[in-house]
């Protein structure tokens, strides 16, 4: 019935759908597996894309040709560039989208993509040969070969939903958990624990009352995940932001006896950057109030995603404390928040292709891991994708770096470091945030995706002529002078020192409070350059000249810890042998094998003496 596939890719959310453009892009025959057709790429909680380091993580997928960012643009119903505030490092881009459109154009591209191909059921078990995966055997006993195999299960495997003192198997609302897996993946000598995530209520959106609320709306000239053509937003929806009040905590308060997190009905760790209302109010006694945003699903429905208020309180408490936040006081439940607890496998089982250590061949990529997050999923799915059709056709793997990626810092962080809790990207992960700002990716990663084949030459000569161009900007300030009566009352308006001779451009421009469209008011011959180049251009330009300094302290940093990134180790090092070495040092490196110095740097119980141990006998 079914030919042997290349690839199958097991859960079709965020990591599965990247894991099977990106390994039929690259050529090989994949068969994306998922229970629910219907479902696919759905936003199971906030339907919105980006935000802090998420956003740059998009923008990093679609720089490699993934697909993420187009199909978050195509769905927009706002966007906003957030932290425009603070420098480039912390800027980052954020869409609400339609949640149902976003999942039926992830299928419109899936469905166009050659060589991906679709099953609908459930997959009960893995097929392994001598330590290596051979396919997967469904639930109907449906036995389908594979050379590889990438699991991007979600919050699927033994899924437990929770809502007050009921609870119920579900791999979210209205759909059944994925049984089997956990159990057989154990047998075969993988560790697994649980982990636990959460939803609020959705609301219908003609009940609430909008005047008692702030309206937050987007970007007056609204930009883009994507560096294809793809067409910005014309038309945006408003969003809005009201705040909870004692009445509203007392009731909540209500509800905690049978709180399936407070009575420890729940085992799983949740996401401490995200945490439900009833955690916020417990954790946080002394606030009196906290920030509700009212974000509406989609252009065509009424139904309000409530953002902030995560829960799994009983729904009666859910529902009557609701209804005491200003503007929902006659607000209707569409249905009730909920948690639900998950099988995870600690990733630190992985290597940095995202392959398991312990069966060739078997990929894990999204919550399976132990992220959370639609970004964070997509990101190893799209490199997990990719490293499944290198290692099966004998190709050089696909390893990002940290200086050069945020996926490289997530990816890294992982296989590392592991995680207890859900794993969400911070821009404060990444020592690097200055190299890895959103409006360089396609700089950073381009020529990459170009060697793979992911992009096209053409896409390739786009990337290189904002580069060529931005740096023609960059050197006319550097030889064109700027007349210092003509400047002194711009710089007096701007706050900032007057000149008392005439200098050049770029030394004005260096300045913090002044900006390329202060001086184009100044020089003729400046504006009639810059009125050659597009935005994106010219803004790659100003970061340049502002932070030129800085980027090459930065780039020295990196060059100097490069050196240990390039002393590799071999995996099958004895560490055993090394007596000079600390007890967990030991213990810790047989478990993570890194591959580099560098890597085992970054292991928790491995001091800066056991790296100076390593290096000598490295060297040796």
């Amino acid at each position: 019935m079914f030919k042997e596939y290349d690839v199958i890719v097991v859960g079709a959310g965020h990591a599965g759908c990247e894991a099977a453009a990106a390994a039929a892009n690259l050529g090989s025959s994949v068969l994306l597996i998922t229970m629910n057709m219907e479902t696919i790429a759905q936003m199971s909680c906030n339907p919105a894309m980006g935000g802090v380091a998420k956003g740059q993580i998009v923008r990093e997928i679609d720089a490699m040709g993934g697909y993420s960012g187009i199909i978050a643009d195509k769905t927009t119903l706002q966007f906003r560039m957030l932290n425009l505030s603070k420098g480039p490092a912390m800027w980052s881009p954020r869409a609400q989208n339609d949640r149902k459109r976003f999942a039926e154009e992830w299928r419109f591209a899936l469905e166009a993509t050659p060589n991906v191909d679709f099953w609908q059921e459930m997959v009960g078990s893995l097929i392994v040969k001598n330590n290596t995966i051979i396919g997967v055997k469904t639930a109907l006993g449906v036995e389908i070969k594979a050379k590889s195999v990438v699991l991007t299960n979600g919050t699927f495997l033994n899924g437990l939903i929770h809502i007050g003192e009921k609870r119920f198997g579900g791999g979210r609302t209205g759909e059944k958990a994925a049984t089997g897996l956990t159990e057989q993946l154990t047998s075969l000598g993988f560790d697994a624990g649980r982990m636990k995530t959460g939803t609020p209520p959705r609301i219908d959106g003609r009940s609430l009352d909008y005047t008692k609320m702030e309206e937050q709306w987007g970007d007056e000239n609204p930009g883009r995940f994507s560096y294809t053509n793809v067409e910005r937003p014309v038309e945006q929806r408003c969003c809005w932001i009201t705040y909870t009040n004692n009445d509203v905590h007392e009731t909540l308060k209500e509800g905690f006896e049978k709180s399936p997190m407070f009575t420890g009905r729940i085992k799983g760790l949740g996401p401490r950057y995200c945490p439900s209302i009833e955690d916020k109010i417990n954790r946080f006694a002394e606030r009196d109030r906290h920030q509700i945003f009212v974000e509406p699903e989609g252009w065509n429905t009424c139904e309000i995603y409530v953002n902030g208020f995560s829960t799994s309180l009983p729904e009666d408490i859910q529902y009557k404390a609701l209804r005491k936040i200003p503007g929902f006081e006659n607000a209707k439940m569409f249905r009730p928040g909920y948690a639900i607890e998950y099988d995870y496998f600690p990733p630190t089982q992985l290597s940095l292709t995202l392959e398991t250590k312990l069966i060739s061949n078997l990929f894990f990529a999204g919550q399976i891991n132990g992220t959370t997050g639609y970004e964070e999923a997509a990101s190893q799915g799209f490199i997990a994708g990719i490293n499944a059709h290198l290692k099966i056709n004998e190709q050089h793997e696909l390893i990002m770096k940290r200086s050069e990626s945020y996926i490289g810092v997530l990816i890294d962080d992982l296989v590392t470091k592991g995680t207890e809790e859900p794993y969400r990207m911070f821009t404060s992960r990444a020592e690097h945030r200055l190299l890895l700002r959103q409006d360089n990716a396609d700089i950073r990663l381009s020529p990459i995706a170009h060697k793979l084949g992911l992009i096209d030459d053409e896409r390739l000569a786009i990337v290189n002529r904002k580069v060529e161009n931005a740096d023609a900007i960059v050197n006319f300030t550097k030889k064109q002078g700027i007349d210092m009566s003509s400047a002194n009352d711009l710089l007096a308006s701007l706050g900032t020192a007057t000149l008392n001779q005439n200098v050049k451009l770029f030394n004005v421009l260096s300045r913090p409070q002044v900006g390329i469209e202060d001086i184009r008011k100044v020089s003729r011959p400046f504006n009639d350059l810059l009125n050659t180049f597009d935005k994106e251009t010219i803004e790659q330009a100003e970061i340049k000249i502002k932070y030129e300094s800085y980027f090459e302290k930065e780039n020295e940093i990196v060059n100097k810890m490069q050196k240990m990134e390039d002393k590799s180790i071999n995996p099958d090092f004895d560490y055993t042998k090394l007596l000079s070495l600390s007890k967990e040092a030991r213990e810790k490196l047989l478990k993570i094998k890194p591959r580099t110095l560098g890597q085992a740097s970054r292991i928790s119980g491995v001091s800066p003496s056991d790296i100076s141990v390593l290096m000598v006998h490295i060297t040796k």
